[in-house]
Order: structure tokens, then sequence, then C-alpha cells
């Protein structure tokens, strides 16, 4: 009976995990109250890459995305802003790193540089790293970068994880019996 009870709870949560993972990513829409930069490295040049100019803060920039990735599974990270280096590109400047992961699905890098606030100036030398684009000046620039996975990708990486979890979980019991 038991052995019943845990072969249907087992196939009920992979068909959850399987609609967890088959559904669809959330586009992001443009950040509002904010111009979309068609600088080099802005667009094509890297990939999955979108970068704007704005005078949001950080706390509503952040708010705008995590409305967006809504869900059960979706994990916060506050990387330190010199990470941007490695994850977008080695020459842009950060004053802070977030990171949205959809597990299985998606990352989405969120870097903001922030020209009053940058701590890799002084103080009395950051008007020269003022934000102008386009005529306007502007308080900060948001670059994102997303790490989408593909459906097969997704589903392979599943049953890989949950088949190498179960080895394991059955190497422990036979080994535990043999001692």
């Amino acid at each position: 009976m038991t052995k019943k009870i845990f072969y249907f709870l087992f196939v009920i949560f992979n068909i959850f995990a399987l609609i967890y993972l088959v559904y669809p990513l959330p586009s992001l829409p443009d950040l509002p109250n904010s111009v979309k930069s068609n600088l080099p490295g802005d667009t094509v040049q890297i990939s999955h890459v979108t970068a704007y100019y704005t005078n949001m803060s950080r706390t509503e920039v952040m708010n705008f995305y995590k409305a967006y990735y809504t869900g059960l599974f979706r994990i916060n990270l506050n990387h330190p802003p010199e990470k941007a280096k490695q994850v977008i590109v080695d020459t842009i400047p950060s004053y802070y790193l977030e990171e949205i992961v959809l597990p299985l699905k998606e990352s989405l890098y969120i870097n903001g540089f922030e020209w009053e606030q940058d701590v890799f100036t002084k103080p009395e030398n950051r008007i020269k790293n003022k934000l102008i684009y386009e005529g306007k000046e502007y308080h900060a620039k948001i670059t994102l970068r997303r790490f989408p996975t593909d459906i097969p990708g997704r589903i392979i990486t599943f049953f890989i994880t949950e088949i190498a979890l179960i080895t394991t979980v059955l190497v422990l019991k036979f080994s535990i019996k043999h001692d």
C-alpha cells in the first residue's frame, strides 16, 4: 500500500514539474518611464542584453521586474557589483547587481549604475560619470541580461537530477542495510 502511495505521489510530482518546466517564460516589457539604449553593447552585440536610461530608483526597478517574475520558485539574489564584469561585459560600470532566478528555466541579471552613488569613484570625481543620453541627463542606467534555457534542456536536466537523487537514496539505503 505504501509503495502505491509513493508511486502515485511520484507521478503527481513529475506531472507538476513538467507543467512548470514547459510553462512559458515571462516576456519582459520595456522599463517604464525610461529610454531604451541603442548604444553598442546594449543591443545585439551581447546576447540577451538590453539597457535603459532611467530616473527610477533601485527599489522601483527591482519591484517592476519582480512583478513579472512571480511564482513559488522564484529566487532573488544580490551579488557584489564587481560580478557584473563577469556576467555582462568587463567594461560595465555597476552600483548594484541583482539576479532573479526561476530554477531550471532562466536567470535575469539586473545591473544598475547610479552615477551619483558610484562607490568606485571619489565623490568629487563622480560628475564625470554623469549619464547623458540623447541630450538628457539620467540618474541611472539599467542593464539586463537574460540566461534562458530551452524546454528540452530543462526537461533533460530535471530528469537527470531526479535520477541522480533516486540513485543516491537507493545506494545509501543499500549501504545502510549492509553495515
